[in-house]
């Protein structure tokens, strides 16, 4: 049996002093066909680890329906680890931040105000309780003193940043080891005095996130844990990207020096990220200090191997480093020859975005928390009142040209229609709310798209949708009517209309919001086609130039989010959703396509650069 322990200077593995050099490679951002690859490059470069968070809201998306099959089979992830000769970390929050939506904490979860979140609320202890033991059925048999990978598991994460309760912290201890967690538990939080003091307990091995400075806060670090290893547990070699902002990329130089300077102290570390991936889906999250910016879909990080795998500068760098302190497999690996290029039109399929069927009628527009729903659209609509209306400023004439719609809050982005025609957009990154629309119109419909939840700080599990009351010229607008709209069922209710011989484009009358009509069409929302044929299955990147904002599918599997604003420009199309032959590429415009055409590049295209 292996043993893993903390002693008074290191860590012990089978009582020998052991150096953790550990990378983040986050199972949910990788195609599980891929594990395998990305782990062996990890050792390649010389890492002895491989961590990763858990992700509780892609394990549980609905309350009580626990996944852990293909892309959330964590077990079969630790496995390939274990199968590569390699340590584990596992850190399961149950909040995780990670740039990840909710920050990993479920939406079921969130929506419940009467719980207190990251806290010792018995209510939201109730529920992390019974999430951390399903965990530990998976992680308990794989720990290193039962022949498996497991060495380090985390508790929480980077707490010191949000709050002070130790009896929570307490109770994630007192449960995670209940669950049968005998390895040495960590934390990890900012070198700042006061985080790495609220962020941790005695009997907890403090550790450090961090990616410059390195001497100076391995220091700080030192003051607050006094004996044991020290250790960078979150050593930022990159950055992470939000739409309408620039690609973020750090000195490959630069950041091994750093590294060099964190392994010259004797210093354990684990790379963040050593293999960004992708937030596939509708999984990014969104940040919110002071201004909302959601996620890009790519998750590149700018890491050792980029989002498609393979091996960048840092890479090469990181290993020369590693060299210096420990032992790493001989031969390089060399970067992947280009992927496949490819061009085809796409074919106009109509619209797509369905509005409200005649059912339940609020009184002002329901959030997605109270519509229970996790789609990441709903589709509102109400009568506007025509020219007997009554408005709040009576100097106004009831013949003005226009009405001014208002919102307490948009959350995060609306597509506003009158009568059918797409008449403008609010957005929340703008910090817009209002919108002035022609008078006279009968049918106004708004749909709202949930762009990413915030995933740091207070506003965890905030409400998606229009918020608070809606108004016209000042006075109430209600009566509102509201369905979701999820992408892939849109996509499935085409395909299913197009099978039977139905007309795909759905209903017209003066409420459906105008999509494109033909082949050279670029109205939208709308939907669009295009086969593709490839010789054989193969990684490959969608440029998305040209595109407005919306949702991209490659034979079923939807890549993800693109956005006019960038920076991110290609889609990364993992080589295990496609296939020899012809490839169903579908495009879910949300406002119009300049140019309805489907190109695949040798290379990303992830934006320009900060300067």
């Amino acid at each position: 049996m292996t043993t893993f322990s903390i002693g008074e200077t290191d860590f012990l593995r089978d009582g020998e002093p052991h150096r953790v050099l550990s990378g983040a490679i986050h199972y949910f951002r990788v195609h599980p066909d891929h594990w395998a690859d990305r782990i062996r490059k990890a050792r390649l470069m010389g890492l002895n680890t491989v961590e990763t968070y858990v992700a509780w809201n892609a394990h549980e998306p609905r309350h009580g329906e626990w996944d852990t099959t293909g892309a959330n089979d964590l077990g079969r992830f630790l496995d390939l680890i274990a199968a590569e000769g390699m340590d584990a970390i596992v850190r399961p929050g149950p909040y995780i931040c990670a740039e990840w939506h909710n920050g990993g904490l479920p939406v079921w979860l969130t929506r419940d105000e009467r719980i207190r979140l990251r806290s010792s609320d018995p209510a939201f202890l109730a529920e992390i309780e019974t999430y951390l033991r399903r965990v530990s059925e998976i992680v308990v048999p794989r720990q290193i003193d039962r022949g498996g990978p497991v060495v380090l598991v985390q508790i929480e994460n980077e707490y010191g940043a949000y709050g002070d309760d130790a009896a929570y912290l307490r109770a994630l201890v007192r449960i995670t080891r209940d669950s049968g967690i005998t390895v040495p538990l960590t934390t990890v939080d900012q070198p700042q005095h006061q985080m790495l003091r609220d962020g941790s307990l005695p009997g907890l091995h403090r550790t450090g996130s961090f990616g410059s400075q390195a001497a100076r806060r391995l220091k700080t670090l030192r003051a607050h844990q006094e004996t044991g290893p020290l250790m960078c547990s979150e050593f930022w070699d990159g950055w992470f990207d939000w739409w309408g902002g620039v690609h973020h990329t750090t000195s490959a130089e630069d950041a091994a020096a750093e590294l060099d300077t964190l392994l010259s102290a004797g210093a354990s570390v684990n790379i963040y990220m050593f293999h960004g991936g992708t937030n596939f889906g509708l999984t990014n999250g969104a940040n919110h200090k002071g201004r909302y910016l959601p996620i890009t879909t790519s998750y590149d990080y700018d890491a050792p191997l980029d989002e498609a795998g393979d091996p960048t500068a840092k890479f090469h760098a990181f290993r020369a480093v590693i060299a210096k302190h420990a032992p790493v497999p001989a031969g390089e690996l060399s970067a992947a020859p280009p992927r496949p290029a490819a061009t085809a039109s796409l074919v106009a399929r109509g619209p797509w975005v369905v509005p409200p069927a005649a059912g339940t009628v609020h009184t002002d527009p329901p959030t997605f928390e109270a519509l229970d729903t996790l789609a990441p659209l709903v589709c509102y609509q109400t009568t506007l009142p025509g020219t007997d209306r009554t408005v709040a400023d009576p100097s106004r004439a009831a013949t003005d040209a226009t009405w001014l719609l208002a919102f307490g809050e948009v959350r995060d982005a609306a597509l506003v229609s009158v009568d059918g025609v797409v008449v403008g957009r609010i957005s929340r990154t703008a910090a817009q709310n209002s919108l002035r629309i022609p008078a006279g119109g009968r049918t106004l419909t708004v749909l709202v798209e949930e762009q990413g939840r915030v995933n740091y700080d207070h506003r965890l599990g905030e409400r998606k949708g229009l918020i608070g009351a809606a108004t016209l010229d000042g006075a109430p607008l209600q009566h509102w009517r509201a369905a979701p709209v999820d992408p892939a069922a849109a996509l499935t209710a085409l395909d299913a209309a197009t099978a039977t011989g139905q007309d795909p484009t759905g209903p017209t009358g003066p409420g459906a919001m105008a999509g494109p009509t033909g082949p050279g069409a670029v109205a939208g929302p709308g939907a669009w086609r295009a086969e593709v044929w490839l010789d054989a299955a193969s990684d490959l990147f969608l440029d998305t130039n040209g595109w407005g904002d919306g949702f991209a599918f490659v034979n079923g599997f939807l890549l993800g989010r693109y956005r006019r604003t960038g920076p991110q420009r290609t889609l990364f199309v993992p080589a295990p959703v496609t296939r020899a032959g012809a490839n169903i590429v579908d495009v879910l415009e949300l406002t119009h396509l300049d140019d309805p055409t489907v190109r695949f590049v040798p290379e990303p295209l992830l934006g320009p650069l900060e300067e």
